[in-house]
């Protein structure tokens, strides 16, 4: 039943009521209507028992039945699919509302729906969620609201339903990249094609020579052991890619990354990052780990690539909390010196608005370059590029201007002196952080540094 269907069956029970109102009042007035407000009162009297006795008549079968489909899991930061099953057991057509309970976190007050169910029709609602914060978000009842035939009154069915979901890191954005990984268009979510530059020094086996190989790769000490027992037949060394490198994510917790964007903090979105990374690293046959800390040390999972270690991954980042203190590095490095022994890719997921910042932790920073491949990647302030593609209109723009031009300023000097020092870096858009850290690590792998 449509909106303007709902008003004219509101305006036509006021309508008649204030016309009975208006009847009566008469009839004190002029006794010969009493009569006929009489007969039309009791007409009236036995239209509404009509449609109780229609609508609330006692049956084999309740008269509305619904259910609420909800995943076991949501996805934080993505538009989650549910739906709601109708069916009308009554055996005429009904006009139904539904309105779903959903958790408060979502403050929406617009879930409510309309139709019109014949007889034994089904019918399935779906709609969407974007949940922004992780965590338990708890579904109240289905509640459907049921038009008499007469559209007199109305009954209420309510389907108890509390369900308690857990919305988790961003695992249909993890899937998405996977199933585009796996049928090579990742270009089609902003991933490029990089080139291999270098050549992996990994030694898989001695075999004969073919057509095409390198000659280069000859073993003449094994060639030469075959030309003596088997005939003369050159033998090369066959390399395969590098595999089973680790890739470890450190996550900055601290008050840095409280800072929200669309809804979700930056470091949601780095846990979102991570989670697509660590799950392109197993594609790629390397070894992925996190490691999380803010004024202390968090959690630490050594880079594996075991059966199910996604899913530890996954259940790690559900249960990460940003904390409002300074993050403290030189736990940090000492950390990373004593649980991660063999050389890494490092990437940090932090924040530094300013080249102050960023010096204070750059002795630590340097550090860890020094025994690993780090890449630092921290965020651009979005609102401001928006302000610095305003033109001017009055000095106030001006001056704000100015200060953005600084700020902006500022976080390309940190990419300057960061890459002075041979660390990575990556500045980047909250909504392009995946992306870009994907390629980022694909690059640094095609080139051979890791």
């Amino acid at each position: 039943m449509t909106l303007f269907r709902a008003l004219f069956v509101a305006v036509r029970l006021w309508f008649a009521l204030t016309a009975f109102v208006l009847l009566f009042i008469a009839a004190y007035a002029f006794p010969i209507l009493f009569p006929l407000v009489r007969v039309i009162f009791v007409v009236f009297a036995i239209l509404i028992g009509l449609d109780a006795w229609l609508l609330f008549r006692p049956t084999g079968k309740s008269g509305i039945f619904a259910r609420r489909d909800v995943p076991d899991r949501l996805s934080n930061g993505d538009e989650n699919p549910l739906t709601i099953y109708l069916e009308n057991q009554y055996p005429f057509r009904v006009d139904v509302e539904v309105i779903d309970e959903i958790p408060f976190q979502f403050q929406r007050r617009d879930v409510l729906f309309r139709a019109r169910l014949n007889s034994r029709e089904t019918r399935t609602i779906r709609y969407e969620l974007r949940p922004i914060r992780r965590g338990e978000y708890s579904f109240g009842a289905v509640n459907v609201f049921a038009l008499s035939p007469l559209g007199l009154l109305k009954r209420r069915y309510q389907f108890e339903q509390g369900k308690i979901v857990a919305v988790y890191p961003s695992f249909l954005q993890m899937r998405r990249y996977e199933l585009l990984a796996a049928t090579n268009r990742l270009n089609e979510v902003g991933v490029k094609r990089i080139r291999r530059i270098g050549q992996s020094m990994e030694f898989e086996q001695v075999r004969p020579y073919a057509t095409g190989d390198d000659v280069k790769t000859i073993n003449w000490k094994a060639t030469s052991r075959r030309s003596d027992s088997q005939g003369a037949a050159l033998m090369i060394n066959a390399y395969q890619d590098e595999r089973s490198q680790p890739i470890y994510c450190l996550i900055d917790k601290g008050r840095v990354m409280q800072s929200p964007f669309e809804g979700l903090t930056l470091l949601d979105y780095a846990i979102n990052a991570s989670l697509v990374l660590s799950n392109i690293a197993l594609i790629k046959q390397d070894r992925a780990g996190i490691l999380t800390f803010s004024d202390h040390i968090g959690q630490i999972l050594p880079a594996e690539r075991r059966t199910g270690h996604m899913l530890r991954i996954l259940e790690l980042l559900y249960r990460q909390k940003t904390r409002f203190l300074e993050s403290d590095y030189e736990s940090l490095y000492a950390s990373v010196r004593t649980h991660i022994r063999q050389r890494s890719l490092l990437l940090l997921f932090t924040n530094f608005e300013t080249v102050s910042a960023m010096q204070r932790q750059l002795p630590y920073l340097r550090r860890l370059a020094k025994d690993h491949l780090l890449l630092v990647i921290f965020f651009e302030n979005t609102e401001l590029r928006n302000l610095l593609d305003q033109p001017a209109a009055d000095t106030e723009h001006v001056y704000l201007k100015t200060i953005g031009e600084k700020f902006t300023f500022e976080k390309k000097q940190i990419v300057k002196e960061l890459t002075q020092y041979g660390i990575q870096t990556i500045l980047t858009a909250p909504q392009n952080l995946t992306a870009n850290t994907v390629n980022k690590y694909l690059e640094l792998k095609a080139r051979g540094m890791i």
